[in-house]
């Protein structure tokens, strides 16, 4: 639907976006108010982050590259210009998004946030005795870091026993490590050394022999001829695998890494990461660690104590920050958290404490979901944050599905109707008493309440969590019960992921659906990594009388131009890798030869194109027709088969992993907030797909903060009363109907709210 047109006047007062097609858009063409608050809504898949995202955000990022100088440039990733006739008055956007911070252990909520910059000059200046400047107190520069540990507050340890088995010879593969197999070039360099007999048992080497083994440093080993470098076998390791970053890593020597390798804290700087002339030094009585070590509420109140004048407006501003956080419901957090650690919700609401402190305005902020990971209660903070990013004078473009946030919107911009090839249109704009009448899905759903659950299903058992004590919980006693659906709730930061992944992952039978990324590359799509493919290539390999290997992008059908990707990405020296469709099979994939064979008329690369709901309509029956189903069932109807595992958004990937786990035999699954990314309507999907599962015999715990998941509910356990060390402890557990009834707890009230007759 048309906006209708605007005024001469006021037309520089909208961004206005004609003709956008970025993947299913449909030629959208809409005007977006500046300086408002705008929602875009509408069910997963829509188009909305195609819109906003892949749009607005994308045109806004490259235009501003394109003022940097050419050397600078030369530095920075080569945007291509989205699909779109045109777009007017944008300004510059700042994207805030839910990308988890990186595993880097250097990187802490403080340095992720300038508090710990601040905090550093704070102490450069009034810290007694004085041991320089702020860089005497950073744990990342020579000058401040704890010399033992390098500034990770840690040191890692080998366990020989996860490396080689002593009862065996090098010949007869002692070496358990990953790529050190009999006869592999790493085995040469031991054996070749001449240092050992490879046929004697490693427990009958010399202590010399031993050390040697395990501990020789680098050293140049004369064979022959030839000369080669020796070095023992933990060196290596080390070398070779404890100084990567954990998440690049392979699957298998990631698991090795993590039964070889134990992390002890530093004895040396007790885990505060500073050498001791930076923990000598003190304002009040305490040093910086102990600062950063506080929960974030602490340290306001230190912080606001002290009082010269010298510091005052260092002092201000470091308040302000720290002030901000405990307003947008991180005051639970404390400095030296690291930031790897942070789920998806509390790393988007980091990122927007940088930018509330900011002095730009007239800026375009971009959130993507901002309320994911919050309470109902926090739910509030969040809205007021935006409103006040708004009176800055700055436009806010938000993604959202929750009601509480479409609520405070000046404009709403709902895209649809359906997901996939079914949405890419608009259904809407206007404000949100306009969408309420509208007959759209989205409002329609608006003020949808699920209903409290009148028939609860009996427990077949329970499973015990006793003294749980990791983070702030207080040695935590529960009884989660068996074959019924429960919900883990409690305000962000009360303890929920302490307790469930901190006390189920290892047990039997456990399977937990998380939205952490899914190991693969820009290669794996829904149909690799489901176990999809197969059924499909055998197939089309029965159909031509061909073997099915041809029918893998990763094997001998791939297009030999791009192996297989449909990207070519070319190295231009200084510059980011730059990706291009493949010219040679036009980002097909496959040969020529291979794209001849074809089932029911359609060649492999037309079925990998297919969304899940069209391809089950392709499918009718048989293996690919059961994994089909199930992507369905867990509401990802609208993904192409051949999507990039890379491009899927966190709620997607646990929806995805939710649908591969559901092959395996009764299970106790945990799924850590399903609700994300997922519209009103889908709420209703996946509550019923949630029960299917218990009545199948299985036992689902469910993180989560949707009053209509908690309705659902067979049982309810409630942790707070708040968050960090006001939190860690179970303030209810019964059914939601005993909460509403009897709770006196913020969940209680919220939902005794949200079922309440309107």
């Amino acid at each position: 639907m048309e906006q209708p047109a605007q005024s001469a006047a006021d037309h520089h007062d909208v961004i206005e976006v004609r003709g956008a097609r970025e993947n299913n858009l449909t030629g959208v063409s809409v005007d977006i108010p500046k300086r408002r608050l705008t929602v875009f809504t509408g069910v997963s898949g829509s188009g909305k982050s195609s819109l906003v995202f892949g749009t607005v955000a994308a045109e806004s990022r490259r235009l501003i590259n394109e003022t940097y100088s050419a050397f600078l440039q030369s530095f920075m990733p080569n945007l291509s210009r989205p699909d779109v006739d045109s777009l007017r008055n944008l300004t510059p956007a700042i994207v805030v998004d839910q990308e988890r911070m990186g595993a880097n252990s250097r990187s802490t909520v403080g340095t992720a946030t300038d508090a710990y910059a601040l905090l550093r000059i704070l102490f450069s200046r009034l810290g007694e005795p004085h041991v320089g400047g702020a860089g005497a107190f950073s744990f990342n520069l020579a000058e401040g870091m704890c010399p033992t540990c390098e500034g990770l507050g840690r040191v890692s340890d080998l366990d020989v026993s996860a490396m080689v088995d002593v009862e065996r010879s090098l010949n007869d593969g002692a070496i358990l490590v990953p790529n050190f197999a009999v006869d592999s070039w790493y085995w040469q360099t031991i054996v070749g050394s001449g240092l050992f007999d490879p046929d004697v048992k490693l427990q009958d080497f010399t202590p010399q022999q031993w050390a040697d083994f395990l501990h020789k440093p680098a050293t140049k080993i004369k064979v022959g001829a030839n000369s080669w470098t020796y070095e023992g076998l933990a060196v290596k390791v080390r070398r070779l695998y404890l100084a990567k970053d954990r998440e690049s890593m392979q699957p298998h020597i990631r698991a090795f890494v993590d039964r070889a390798v134990a992390f002890a804290t530093c004895t040396a700087c007790g885990g505060a990461r500073l050498n001791a002339a930076a923990l000598s030094s003190r304002i009040a009585g305490r040093n910086i660690a102990e600062c950063t070590a506080m929960q974030i509420t602490d340290l306001a109140e230190f912080v606001g104590g002290i009082d010269p004048p010298s510091v005052a407006p260092l002092v201000a501003d470091l308040r302000d920050t720290l002030d901000s956080m405990v307003e947008i419901g991180l005051g639970y957090l404390s400095l030296d958290r690291e930031s790897g650690t942070l789920s998806g919700g509390e790393a988007q609401r980091v990122k927007m404490v940088r930018h509330l402190g900011s002095s730009l305005s007239d800026v375009t902020y971009v959130f993507d979901e901002p309320t994911v990971g919050l309470h109902p209660h926090d739910i509030a903070r969040m809205n007021d944050l935006l409103l006040r990013l708004r009176d800055k004078g700055n436009t806010v473009l938000v993604v959202e599905h929750k009601p509480e946030t479409i609520a405070i919107a000046d404009h709403v911009v709902d895209l649809g109707p359906g997901a996939g090839s079914a949405g890419g249109r608009i259904c809407y704009t206007g404000d949100v008493a306009g969408l309420r009448r509208s007959d759209t899905l989205t409002g329609r759903h608006l003020d949808h309440r699920a209903t409290l659950r009148t028939a609860f299903r009996r427990p077949t058992g329970h499973l015990a969590i006793r003294g749980a004590d990791l983070h702030n919980l207080r040695d935590v006693d529960v009884d989660l019960p068996l074959g019924v659906l429960t919900v883990v709730t409690g305000v962000a930061g009360s303890g929920k992921s302490s307790l469930i992944h901190g006390s189920l992952p290892r047990r039997d039978g456990v399977v937990v659906v998380d939205q952490s990324p899914i190991r693969g590359s820009r290669r794996s799509n829904p149909a690799t990594w489901t176990g999809l493919l197969d059924p499909i290539r055998t197939a089309f390999a029965r159909a031509n009388g061909v073997k099915a290997a041809l029918f893998s992008a990763n094997s001998e059908g791939a297009c030999p131009t791009c192996k297989g990707i449909g990207l070519v990405y070319t190295d231009l020296a200084t510059m980011a890798a730059v990706a291009s469709v493949c010219e040679a099979c036009e980002g097909r994939r496959y040969t020529p030869e291979v794209l001849t064979y074809t089932l029911r008329g359609r060649n492999i690369s037309e079925v990998l194109g297919m969304s899940v709901t069209e391809a089950r309509e392709f499918f009718p029956s048989g293996p690919a027709r059961v994994v089909l189903d199930r992507l369905t069932e867990v509401g990802l109807g609208y993904l192409t088969l051949g999507q990039p595992l890379t491009t899927l958004s966190g709620g997607e990937r646990q929806r995805l992993k939710l649908a591969v786990h559901m092959a395996e035999k009764a299970a106790t699954y945990v799924l850590d907030e399903p609700t994300t990314g997922l519209h009103l309507a889908d709420v209703d999907q996946l509550l019923a797909l949630l029960d299917r599962l218990v009545d199948a015999g299985n036992t689902v715990i469910v993180i989560e903060h949707h009053q209509a998941v908690m309705a659902h509910a067979d049982w309810i356990v409630d942790l707070g009363p708040g968050a960090g060390h006001d939190g860690g402890r179970i303030v209810f557990t019964g059914t939601p109907a005993d909460l509403v009834a009897h709770g006196d707890t913020l969940t209680a009230r919220h939902l005794r709210e949200y079922v309440a007759p309107r």
